[in-house]
């Protein structure tokens, strides 16, 4: 469970057990230095998911200065949005999901929780099932005997499959059971040890290749300065979508940071030098496969297990691995503890709630999933149609309904009298925000002539979830600007 010394029982004490355990408490322990937020984007960054989008954009048929702009753009929003996100769980010490009650009511947080919960649901074995795929191809390549074991299914998932996936499941587990201060020891390494990797790699290529064999754009193909111009919009809105989902809960990890100092410091490192830097090794990677293998490559597990050496393979594919579960657990196992916890504190600690996620991802067989890129496809714009409204809702209700005040006390209280009661423990008017800011992107999502404006559906949400919610919401902050915040009010 995650770590607290010092929050204790006194100082929760008075908080209702409906809405806390020493999980969801305020912490105390706020210990995490600008490193620990840059490794956080680091484990994000690098995985073989990060690989693949970076590889991408340099396909699109643009000049690598215009694929570096798109990169640097999209991520200097995701730097500004982590910025905002952070702020209330920073000064607050809570978790997304409580500080979802400000807006949404002490038990309608419940809704922004379930929704995030659910959506690191499936990712979760999304990422497990790549990583118990590049697993699989050590096994294979040592032991060779073990390919009998790949000729039967069951679920879609052969026999060594299953073992492997059972394997990664457990040695996921196994980091989050010992809690956050284990987690940040993982993803401190986790982050720089690809780097050595994808580094050492691409000084093969370059190798093997020679400076002549790369370039920075990788597609043929020429476009007008319109299609240009469309395609530098729609790679800049990818980067933004791809980090939607840890970017909402990154209010998990922002609480332990030690000051929105250090937090910003992070982000300017783990986002905008780190994510470039990555991108440029990673085409340097990806156009020097085209020059050696007489195709491109786009799948880094495919490539490492092309060097050659045995011993580089298992190191390569092994460091890839353990990048897959650093994301993997910051992304999608650390979220849905906090936000199942939520739903019922005294029923559900930190680690049954990941453990409940962990299980669920099992049941949803993710190689079906994975198997569809058409589904893929849909899902990624659905969960941005969801994930966009609750983000716009929650900068504006604590930036400008609230005005960047939050009532820790509040947050935990479930009578009548609390700030965050509302009606029953429930915003409606947050409520109606999200409705139809979700319905209209599902609507975009599923509209085959609005394909392409899909891609925005995060940005569509935002904008919808913002608007709606300021504009129902707007009595409320003429009110609490004209009073003094309350005693138990925290702010910056």
């Amino acid at each position: 469970m995650p770590n607290h010394t010092d929050n204790s029982h006194a100082a929760s004490a008075h908080y209702s057990p409906r809405l806390c355990n020493e999980d969801l408490a305020p912490t105390q322990d706020k210990n995490w230095t600008w490193y620990n937020i840059f490794s956080f984007w680091m484990s994000d960054v690098h995985s073989m998911g990060g690989y693949m989008v970076a590889a991408s954009f340099f396909t699109l048929g643009l000049a690598s200065w215009q694929v570096l702009l798109c990169l640097l753009v999209g991520i200097c929003i995701v730097q500004l949005c982590a910025n905002l996100v952070a702020k209330p769980s920073q000064i607050a010490g809570v978790p997304y999901a409580v500080v979802c009650r400000q807006a949404f009511g002490v038990f309608g947080a419940n809704i922004p929780a379930v929704i995030r919960g659910l959506i690191a649901f499936a990712w979760y074995g999304i990422q497990t099932y790549l990583a118990a795929n590049a697993l699989m191809l050590v096994l294979l390549k040592f032991f060779p005997g073990l390919a009998t074991l790949t000729h039967s299914s069951w679920l879609g998932l052969s026999a060594l499959g299953w073992c492997c996936f059972g394997v990664m499941w457990l040695l996921q587990a196994m980091v989050f059971w010992h809690g956050m201060n284990a987690i940040k020891r993982f993803i401190d390494v986790a982050g720089p040890a690809v780097y050595i990797v994808m580094l050492a790699l691409a000084g093969w290529i370059v190798y093997k290749t020679g400076f002549s064999g790369l370039s920075l754009t990788l597609a043929s193909k020429s476009l007008s300065g319109g299609e240009q111009t469309w395609q530098m919009i729609t790679a800049t809105a990818l980067v933004v979508s791809y980090f939607s989902g840890p970017l909402l809960n990154f209010g998990d990890f922002a609480r332990y940071g030690k000051s929105m100092g250090e937090i910003r410091r992070g982000n300017r490192w783990g986002l905008p030098f780190n994510f470039l830097l990555f991108s440029l090794v990673t085409v340097v990677i990806v156009s020097g496969t085209q020059s050696l293998f007489g195709h491109m490559i786009t799948d880094p597990i495919e490539t490492v297990s092309r060097v050659g050496n045995d011993l580089a393979v298992a190191i390569g594919l092994l460091t890839m691995i353990t990048a897959t579960i650093g994301i993997n657990i910051v992304a999608n196992f650390v979220s849905p503890a906090f936000d199942f916890s939520n739903c019922s504190p005294q029923k559900i600690s930190f680690r049954a709630g990941g453990m409940i996620a962990a299980v669920g991802s099992v049941l949803l067989t993710p190689w079906n999933l994975f198997h569809s890129p058409e589904l893929i496809h849909y899902t990624l714009d659905v969960l941005g149609a969801f994930i966009g409204p609750l983000f716009g809702i929650l900068l504006a209700d604590f930036y400008l309904i609230k005005r960047s005040q939050i009532s820790v006390d509040d947050l935990f209280d479930a009578t009548p009298k609390g700030r965050y009661w509302y009606r029953g423990g429930f915003n409606p008017k947050a409520i109606a925000a999200l409705l139809p800011a979700v319905a209209i992107g599902v609507a975009i999502s599923f509209t085959p002539a609005l394909h392409e404006v899909a891609s925005f559906s995060w940005f569509i949400g935002v904008a919808l979830g913002l608007g709606f919610y300021r504009f129902l919401a707007r009595h409320e902050r003429e009110v609490i600007t004209q009073v003094k915040p309350v005693r138990a009010s925290v702010t910056e």
